[in-house]
């Protein structure tokens, strides 16, 4: 147990009534020390919101400081945004708007959890709206650009809140979140909503709720997971499960959005991060986490993924290698026929001619 880590959680659970974007109930302040008597180490599943774990240096909660002003303490933002005693609002809903919010602070901690509490509403009726919001963990910040508002070829993670669909011969259904892992390399192509690049994703209708909407984003040990709350009901909802991922120490967080022709109110109430309590082996210890290149261990190529009604993603068509395999097998397939039918064929030769 002890080499996947382990700390008090109740897993992806319901969240504290009172408390918005923490998971509950959790245990009480000597709850721990039964609960190792009794049970021994649990599995960390999400944190339990205590005040020890949350990262106020990377976290963004009211009351806001600066309300009024251009600038807060330990976030900077930029364009069109716009702070109030309420909210951090990215867009208006205006076309051809931009804005942005991004930490001071660089993150060091190698796992870690994110509760973000956000509203995209405006008067746009059905796909007559857009765009949506992206939240980041990026080496670089403050950089407008054509994805979501931030810049494109980024390095580190990104995950879409995307609520138009761009690509007319989608069959997924919008408003849609999906995560992209970059290393530099890749380009985010908005007129196929990121398919190409995109490792996991889910339909998540968050636009236009008349209730709270929460996302969480947690990366530990190299899994990503990215759970929603957005029916009212106090509970996590999976989106996104993903392993193999690695991430460097010492990028930003921040959260940007965008408009075009059409429009929206981007709107984020609270970013709230959590250290997740994980134990690493003496090798993980050892590495130079700063260092570390975005990647991902890919099984199959993220461009193997199309649509499906659902939301999600199942393999692609055949194509290259796929097309070589499935052609072969079915030469040897005909081969393997033809010889057993010339075999049977020459016995019932055989056979007839000894009546003669």
């Amino acid at each position: 147990m002890a080499a996947e880590g382990w700390t008090w959680r109740w897993g992806w659970g319901r969240r504290c009534l009172g408390r918005p974007g923490l998971p509950g109930p959790g245990p009480g302040p000597a709850a721990p020390l039964l609960l190792l008597l009794l049970l021994g180490p649990v599995a960390a599943d999400i944190t339990d919101g205590n005040s020890e774990h949350l990262k106020r240096e990377h976290s963004l909660i009211k009351p806001y400081q600066g309300v009024g002003s251009s600038s807060m303490p330990l976030w900077d933002f930029q364009g069109s945004t716009m702070l109030t005693s309420q909210y951090v609002r990215l867009t208006p809903d205006e076309r051809s708007k931009e804005g942005s919010i991004w930490n001071h602070q660089p993150c060091f901690l190698k796992d870690w959890e994110m509760h973000v509490h956000f509203k995209v509403h405006g008067v746009g009726k059905k796909n007559l709206h857009g765009d949506g919001i992206a939240l980041w963990y990026t080496r670089d910040r403050l950089v407008p650009g054509p994805v979501f508002g931030s810049k494109d070829n980024f390095h580190g993670l990104a995950i879409f809140l995307d609520t138009y669909p761009n690509d007319e011969t989608t069959e997924r259904v919008f408003p849609y979140v999906s995560v992209m892992v970059n290393n530099g390399s890749l380009s985010y192509d908005h007129s196929k909503d990121g398919r190409w690049t995109e490792l996991a994703g889910c339909t998540a209708d968050f636009r236009n709720r008349d209730h709270d909407t929460f996302l969480a984003v947690r990366y530990s040990r190299g899994r990503l997971t990215v759970m929603t709350d957005l029916e009212d009901r106090n509970e996590w909802k999976n989106c996104i499960d993903i392993t193999g991922v690695r991430l460097p120490t010492g990028y930003y967080f921040g959260a940007s959005a965008g408009t075009g022709d059409l429009s929206d109110n981007h709107d984020i109430i609270s970013m709230k991060l959590f250290q997740l309590m994980v134990e690493h082996t003496p090798d993980e210890e050892n590495i130079d986490w700063t260092k570390i290149e975005p990647s991902v261990n890919f099984l199959k190529s993220p461009k193997d993924n199309v649509d499906d009604p659902t939301g999600n993603f199942r393999s692609g068509p055949l194509t290259g290698w796929r097309v070589f395999l499935l052609l072969l097998c079915a030469l040897l397939g005909i081969i393997v026929c033809a010889v057993v039918g010339a075999v049977v064929f020459q016995k019932r030769q055989e056979r007839n001619k000894r009546f003669y």
